[in-house]
């Protein structure tokens, strides 16, 4: 029974460390690639404020197919 929960715990870990990536990533990436646009463009916020929105879109998927394959997977 000690085994499970331990296993339960690093299970819950590591999809929170997954999904911490999943988040911070593409935010990361696409605000820094959008103020690199920004500046080299003159355009301020435009390309970062694309770069971030574009993100969201892409965590929002990422996380929805981790929760599908999470919710198939216990079915």
């Amino acid at each position: 029974m000690e085994k499970e929960k331990k296993s339960d715990n690093w299970s819950a870990l590591s999809f929170a460390w997954e999904l911490g990536y999943s988040i911070t990533l593409p935010l990361v990436i696409f605000a820094l690639v959008g103020r690199f646009l920004d500046k080299k463009f003159a355009t301020s916020p435009l390309f970062l404020l694309s770069g971030i929105v574009f993100s969201i879109i892409i965590t929002s998927i990422i996380v929805y197919r981790k929760v599908m394959s999470i919710i198939n997977k216990n079915q």
